[in-house]
């Protein structure tokens, strides 16, 4: 199958899944205007996996998803390794046949490795499944630079490649660029997604100490305390997003659009896809990049959740 072009923004539906992590409930009435929005102003990679809400998230897209016609949207999926079923034959092929059942598709059109928990065994067992023609990209997520070249090595003994890299990475977390995995991705053809270019909402210009996270979620447990330290750099993106007359949430989006990188977006509201749709066109000056870079750079905070590690 032909490989689609990538616009330049991708949806997350992790909050989707309800797992605690956002706070509050979701339901597929809420986020089907969401949708609607998203496919309308041409933003159609949408960003899922198993593990958010054990198939919730799937579950909620792949809905919406049975509504549009299969060659105008792409999907993002991914295996994850504490998921992996460990009496099936394949772990690799069980759970993306359970993801692609649960989202109506025989088809991902990227398909990436979560994390670097046990990459070897799942990188060679995801061979197959890439041969058989069920994946239009190979993806990894998490992983470090000397992970990625492992990886690299076995699949291109087999005729395959790497084809997308996504990892955290924000103006607070920019080991992904300092390591030199943004340059080897750009050497090799290779796509990098960037995900929580907005820290979950810490960056996005709605919270702060007076406008806390909800107290009952992951990321307010892990940003309320951040909150004050993070009012110049917010403040920051506010000055510069007023210049151009746009909401602060677009400024990291722009900024991560500018370095080269694809980042996903979490989408909830409405609203989360204009800004992400407005985002996308916005340009940045060197001067205004500089700033925030700046400004982040004295903001030393660490942002890296218990599932990640800091890119060496």
């Amino acid at each position: 199958m032909e490989l689609k072009k990538l616009p330049k923004i991708a949806l997350g539906a992790w909050a989707w899944g309800n797992d605690g992590t956002f706070g509050g409930s979701l339901t597929a009435e809420d986020v089907r205007p969401v949708f609607d929005a998203a496919m309308k102003n041409g933003l159609n990679l949408w960003d899922t996996a198993y593990v958010y809400g054990m198939g919730t998230s799937e579950k909620v897209l792949g809905e919406f998803l049975r509504t549009v016609p299969r060659d105008s949207y792409l999907i993002s999926d991914k295996f994850t390794p504490q998921c992996a079923d460990p009496g099936a034959e394949n772990a690799v092929t069980a759970m993306y046949e359970t993801s692609a059942k649960l989202l109506g598709t025989d088809y991902m059109d990227i398909y990436w490795i979560h994390n670097p928990v046990g990459a070897p065994e799942w990188t060679r067992k995801l061979i197959p499944l890439a041969k058989s023609g069920k994946i239009g990209r190979i993806g990894l997520s998490n992983h470090n630079l000397a992970e990625i070249r492992e990886a690299a090595a076995i699949l291109k003994s087999e005729g395959l490649k790497i084809d997308a890299i996504q990892n955290h990475y924000s103006l607070l977390n920019r080991s992904s660029e300092t390591s030199g995995i943004l340059d080897y991705c750009r050497e090799n053809g290779i796509v990098f997604f960037a995900y929580m270019v907005l820290e979950q909402g810490a960056l996005s210009g709605k919270y702060d100490t007076k406008h806390p996270f909800p107290a009952d979620s992951d990321r307010g447990a892990v940003y309320n305390p951040m909150l004050p330290q993070l009012e110049k750099l917010n403040a920051g993106l506010k000055e510069i997003a007023d210049r151009h007359g746009v909401s602060a949430a677009q400024l990291p989006i722009a900024w991560a659009v500018a370095k080269g990188t694809l980042p996903i977006i979490g989408v909830t509201k409405v609203y989360q896809v204009e800004d992400a749709a407005g985002a996308a066109a916005l340009k940045l000056s060197a001067e205004e990049i500089e700033i925030m870079e700046r400004l982040a750079g004295q903001t030393p905070l660490n942002v890296i959740r218990y599932w990640e590690k800091e890119m060496r």
